[in-house]
């Protein structure tokens, strides 16, 4: 069955829903989860009404594309990418199957159920973000001393570990490898450390190969039983800071491929930041979906279909 190029904002499939985030749609298949990727796009804590054509496609297989990627250096909790709706029934119970949807297609996948780290890993290559603003103010970022004088968007001598809560609503906060040490225990904690700092070491190995930098990312993890496994997402434009190297200038800001069109926009038209969220013009949502597409194109080397 082919893709259903649709945009897809949300989802009501006949499944038990497990959780509706901000972008993602996950149902409880018992023993495992169905991920749906949409179209919706949130910027400053709020979901637009607004959908971005083609971004739950970017997401879902770009994050597929870095879970196999890395899985030699420590599994995750992808089963399957969804690429023909006929193999769900291998995961749905008789009694529950149901004539699945083709928008499923590509932008979802089925994953092992696992208990949820609230973590956020945040590691830092570069100097950018709340990084720099923190770094202008203290000479530090999430408590690591630099050297004086670095510029904006400068590569940092080593990458940082600078992770962070995993909140439900409203920002995330700065944690210290004490305070996960509590949470999951000293080995534990320094295992998400090391494959934090493992994995994106690996993509911006890979990344620098393509002609991009991955200035930050974050990433979650889970444990399966007592095995911490990675889930949810993996360097996206959603969850990382990616920049063109051509076009890279140590000093300032960088265009990054990401939502920011979007963000630029919703400062330029004057919304408080207060619901509910102003609808966004059509240029706007065309230019932010050609930047995911760009994204998704230059990560893989492959033509977005």
């Amino acid at each position: 069955m082919e893709s259903d190029l649709s945009v897809i904002s949300e989802t009501d499939l006949p499944l038990p829903l497990f959780i509706r985030g901000k972008v993602r749609d996950t149902y409880d298949l018992g023993n495992h989860l169905l991920i749906i990727a949409t179209d919706r796009i949130s910027a400053f804590d709020f979901v637009l009404p607004s959908a971005i054509p083609g971004k739950g496609f970017v997401l879902n297989q770009l994050s597929v594309f870095w879970f196999r990627q890395t899985q030699g250096i420590i599994l995750n909790h992808l089963l399957e990418a969804v690429e023909d709706v006929h193999n769900l029934d291998t995961y749905v119970s008789e009694e529950n199957r149901f004539s699945y949807p083709a928008y499923l297609v590509g932008r979802s996948m089925v994953v092992r159920k696992v208990k949820r780290i609230p973590v956020e890993c945040v590691v830092r290559g570069y100097l950018a973000g709340s990084g720099w603003a923190e770094y202008q103010q203290s000479g530090k970022v999430a408590g690591f001393k630099l050297p004086r004088g670095l510029k904006e968007s400068q590569k940092l001598p080593e990458p940082l570990f600078t992770p962070t809560t995993k909140a439900e609503s409203g920002h995330d906060l700065p944690i210290t490898m004490d305070e996960i040490e509590k949470l999951v225990g000293k080995k534990r904690a320094l295992e998400m450390k090391e494959k934090s700092l493992d994995i994106y070491n690996y993509a911006q190995e890979y990344a620098t190969k393509r002609g991009i930098i991955i200035a930050d990312t974050k990433m979650e993890f889970g444990l399966d039983e007592d095995r911490l496994i990675l889930i949810d997402e993996l360097l996206t434009p959603d969850s990382s800071r990616i920049w063109e190297t051509r076009l890279y200038q140590v000093g300032q800001a960088q265009p990054s491929y990401d939502k920011q069109p979007l963000r630029d926009w919703l400062v330029a038209s004057g919304w408080n930041k207060e619901p509910p969220a102003p609808p966004l013009p059509a240029d706007v949502v065309e230019a932010t979906s050609r930047i995911y597409v760009q994204a998704y194109e230059r990560i893989t080397g492959r033509v977005f279909k």
